[in-house]
């Protein structure tokens, strides 16, 4: 499995800017996907995921504000993202994991919120 991210860049607070994360591979052995990010000097976390079964998980600090959808024909998870702040700054990465539990990160796309 590979999955790519793309939609990251520079947007001014209160902006909104969609991500994409395209699977490949063996797609049919993913079970869940979703987002993660991690700003700079911070730990890798949970944005928004898709888990087992098609059901979502928020962060607390982007509930109400982003919105992780898919389209399955396509292979590609989205997440968009409004009202960004820049403590939404950080490099987001898309994540795959399989039936069998391995893991699939992609490189990552750079957000920026400037204020």
């Amino acid at each position: 499995v590979q999955v790519v991210e793309s939609g990251g860049g520079l947007v001014q607070v209160g902006g909104t800017l969609r991500l994409s994360c395209a699977a490949s591979g063996s797609v049919v052995s993913i079970d869940s996907m979703g987002w993660y990010r991690q700003a700079p000097g911070n730990q890798r976390e949970l944005v928004a995921i898709f888990t087992t079964g098609g059901m979502t998980t928020y962060a607390d600090s982007v509930k109400g504000r982003f919105t992780i959808s898919r389209d399955n024909a396509k292979n590609t998870v989205y997440l968009q993202m409004n009202s960004l702040t820049p403590e939404d700054t950080a490099v987001y990465y898309c994540k795959a994991r399989t039936y069998y539990g391995m893991e699939y990160w992609g490189k990552g796309t750079l957000v920026t919120v400037s204020s």
